[in-house]
């Protein structure tokens, strides 16, 4: 279903340009009474990501059990020149997700792109980001867009006619469904072009037991991140989730080949949102979030039905995270 945003603008701040148009907050009320109101209550994953949430996640990336993060990143570093070779030096880089972490700053570094565009949900997260940016790289030209980059993007024109390559790292990819995430990569295919290329970070398929830890670390921050969906619920939409009432689940499901979480009622109750009211009887939960996890294989004939040629794969010595190197065909 699409959703409606609020009035494009354009705004210089400190050698960037900030375009787009802030999603309004209705949409986050209509996902939140839509979602709730399903037999299987659920809430999209990008919610989780106020400032709150935006810090939690920043400490579960830190944590011993969540292997992706540094996984990834020792990639990165050990493959950064090849990387940069795939990518090709002056490209246009556009990343989806405000583009602050230590991965972005390397390949930045690396690639010397002409044009820098991160995307995000979130106009705070993106001017933070940029801000780090522009203090590490004052030369960069950046042109960052609000926008929800798993709608099709308006991208605004931009000086040299450079090679597009969006970068996705994160293993964001695997909170789609195989059908979205196709359909999403399609997306990314008319983005850059014909002379396009697209570099993703994967979560690969492994042992149950180390994806079960990685999503209920014994510290319980994941857990705290997943609970503050409802306090954001509650101060921005004005509901009444008692937090106390809803415990963290989180499992592996193998015939699905995805992580699930849920918040799980741990006794009958009822919440409210404006005049709307939701039953939960005890043991029901509410889908937060999908994580998937691919196969080589899986992955490369998912991106190949999008329009996407692999043609490059750097991973870890365990084959646990993958980042595909994808050229549009």
């Amino acid at each position: 279903m699409g959703r409606k945003h609020g009035e494009r603008r354009s705004l210089e701040l400190g050698g960037a340009r900030f375009v787009g148009s802030e999603p309004a907050a209705v949409n986050f009320r209509k996902d939140v009474l839509e979602g709730l109101a399903r037999p299987q209550k659920a809430l999209p994953p990008k919610y989780f990501y106020d400032a709150a949430g935006s810090k939690l996640f920043e400490r579960i990336c830190r944590l011993r059990e969540y292997y992706p993060t540094r996984t990834e990143l020792a990639i990165t570093r050990k493959h950064l020149r090849d990387i940069a070779r795939f990518a090709g030096k002056r490209s246009a880089l556009l990343e989806y997700g405000s583009g602050e972490s230590l991965k972005t700053r390397l390949l930045i570094a690396a690639l010397q792109p002409s044009v820098y565009m991160p995307v995000d949900i979130s106009p705070p997260a993106l001017r933070a980001a940029v801000a780090k940016l522009l203090r590490r790289f004052p030369r960069l030209g950046i042109v960052a867009i609000t926008a929800d980059f798993s709608h099709p993007l308006g991208i605004p024109a931009y000086r040299a006619p450079a090679r597009r390559v969006v970068y996705f790292p994160g293993s964001t990819i695997g909170n789609l469904t195989p059908e979205e995430a196709q359909a999403f990569l399609k997306m990314t295919r008319g983005q850059v072009g014909p002379r396009g290329a697209m570099i993703v970070g994967v979560d690969l398929k492994k042992d149950a037991n180390v994806l079960h830890a990685a999503y209920n670390d014994a510290k319980g921050v994941t857990a705290a991140f997943n609970l503050n969906l409802l306090a954001r619920i509650n101060r921005e939409l004005g509901a009444d989730f008692n937090a106390r009432r809803f415990a963290h689940y989180a499992f592996y499901n193998p015939l699905a080949g995805r992580i699930e979480m849920h918040l799980v009622a741990t006794e009958a109750h009822a919440v409210n949102i404006d005049h709307y009211r939701f039953s939960f009887q005890r043991g029901e939960s509410i889908h937060t979030e999908n994580s998937y996890k691919y196969s080589v294989p899986e992955f490369e004939r998912l991106a190949g039905n999008a329009g996407f040629h692999l043609a490059k794969l750097w991973s870890d010595a365990r084959g646990w995270f993958g980042v595909f190197g994808l050229v549009a065909t």
